[in-house]
């Protein structure tokens, strides 16, 4: 897949084009990718970064980074992606400037969007707009009950089984492995102390079993209050992994929550419970 940040990395060609910020690439997204893989030979899909809502001064926690979006729209067969850097000058374009200086420059022809996608200063543009001016416009119908908005509700509750159903696959935490307190490996389970953007949605404090790296994991995400800890670690414990893996990326999915965190009578006691959680990971369902 072609991942370009400039028009003039794309060969000038006729474009069946998508367009949208794809947070997550969840199942309604994926309606979409299908819709304009069935129109055109290949996919072009034209999407932002940062988020809008962020450049326009709104919180958003983000459910993927740029890379892992990428990532996603890869596997679903995309063939190229334009990121269109969301300055403060891009949101003040009308949709018609837009539509002209990064669509009609870009080849578009064909344009499968979400039946609900704005775009343009003010949220003004629309389906029926590109359709008047001159583009073969695809509207596809929303998938119901699923949105980036609701993901990140269920995600701040811990639900990631029901996420993962919007999805359509596992919900999952992207980041750095960084020096942590290194506590977990004096207690026989040696865990990976991960760095997240400051944007990225981290689900709700607990312990989760998931995956990374090909192995099963038990996670921890919270404060560590048996330690009296205050900030904020996520920490997986990849099972029957040796090695060192500071500075790689790691991706974890969590595929489902056990228990909230908690201080404990002793330290064996913690043990314990570790242990029973990694046992609970060994014997985890993938959710989807």
């Amino acid at each position: 897949m072609i991942a370009a940040h400039r028009l003039e990395e794309l060969a000038a060609r006729p474009r069946t084009v998508t367009i949208g910020s794809f947070d997550g690439v969840h199942r309604g997204h994926r309606r979409v990718l299908d819709t304009a893989g069935s129109v055109g030979d290949s996919t072009t899909v034209v999407t932002f970064w940062p988020h809008p809502r962020l450049v326009l001064g709104n919180q958003v926690e983000l459910l993927s980074t740029l890379e892992r979006r990428l990532e996603l729209l890869e596997a679903e067969g995309v063939d190229e992606v334009l990121v269109v850097d969301f300055t403060p000058a891009v949101a003040a374009m009308s949709p018609e400037e837009f539509a002209e200086d990064v669509l009609r420059r870009l080849g578009a022809v064909a344009i499968v969007i979400g039946e609900d996608f704005r775009f343009g200063r003010a949220a003004s543009g629309d389906p029926e707009l590109l359709d008047r001016l001159g583009f073969d416009v695809r509207p596809v119908p929303l998938l119901e009950g699923v949105s980036s908005s609701r993901i990140r509700t269920l995600l701040r509750d811990g639900d990631v089984i029901a996420a993962a159903q919007l999805l359509g696959r596992p919900a999952e935490v992207d980041g750095t492995v960084v020096l942590g307190d290194q506590r977990g490996g004096t207690l026989g389970y040696p865990t990976a102390n991960l760095a997240t953007l400051p944007e990225l949605l981290v689900p709700a404090y607990g312990i989760y079993v998931g995956a990374a790296r090909g192995r099963r994991a038990a996670i921890s995400i919270g404060v560590n209050p048996h330690y009296g800890g205050e900030e904020r670690r996520i920490e997986p414990h990849l099972l029957d992994f040796e090695g060192d893996l500071y500075g790689e990326r790691l991706v974890v999915e969590l595929w489902r929550r056990l228990r909230d965190e908690r201080v404990f009578e002793s330290e064996a006691e913690l043990v314990a419970q570790i242990a029973r959680d990694v046992e609970a990971a060994r014997a985890a369902e993938r959710p989807v």
